[in-house]
């Protein structure tokens, strides 16, 4: 595990961003969301899936997006990754109840396969345009730690392209935390085919997660 120091500084991905209101209030900015409009993600979406969990969360874990069945149910991190994650959390040891979960893009991209909707990544400035509301979200939250789940999460922090792979496991300093993770995210574990591979991968993912109460 690296230990360093990033603190922010001027995005390279500067677009016009949504401007969630000035407030402390988590319910004004979670209402205020929902008619964000800053980006044409949402005229496909069902609706916005804004973070959930306490206010006072020494940690917070940021994903990329909805994916299919929290675009339908509106709450982060309850479908298939999510019960991943929560499987992996208990492993590690870390409460999830006590955690606060989000996402660096609050609406669903998605393409029709037939009748499945498809995710899609989304783009950089996509990323960008969405980041002042995860941003919100942790001035009102201010955790000891940050765990960026996937390569969106990681480079809506950073502000550049984060090689997982190679990145994964280390703990830094941002803006945002004292102590800030990277590691991947729990959708890439669907998606292995072997099931020695995928347990292994699984049992990777849970250290890198007991890390963050170190």
């Amino acid at each position: 595990m690296k230990n360093s120091s990033l603190r922010g500084h001027p995005s390279a991905e500067a677009v016009p961003a949504a401007e969630p209101p000035s407030t402390s209030n988590w319910d004004i900015l979670r209402r205020a969301a929902r008619s964000c409009e800053a980006c044409p993600l949402y005229q496909n979406a069902t609706q916005t899936v804004f973070g959930e969990g306490p206010r006072n969360a020494d940690i917070v874990l940021l994903g990329e997006q909805p994916g299919d069945v929290e675009d339908r149910e509106g709450h982060p991190f309850v479908g298939p990754a999510g019960r991943l994650l929560d499987r992996a959390l208990a492993e590690a040891g870390v409460d999830r109840q006590k955690c606060y979960v989000t996402n660096a893009v609050k609406h669903f991209k998605w393409e029709p396969r037939g009748k499945r909707r498809l995710h899609q990544k989304p783009n950089s400035r996509e990323i960008a345009t969405c980041r002042p509301w995860w941003q919100a979200e942790l001035k009102i939250i201010q955790p000891r730690c940050l765990v960026c789940l996937g390569g969106t999460a990681a480079r809506a922090v950073f502000e550049r392209a984060v090689k997982v792979m190679s990145e994964r496991g280390n703990i830094v300093e941002t803006t945002w935390a004292g102590r800030t993770l990277i590691t991947i995210h729990p959708s890439s574990l669907l998606r292995l085919r072997d099931p020695q591979e995928k347990e292994r991968e699984f049992t990777r993912f849970a250290r890198e997660l007991a890390l963050i109460k170190e």
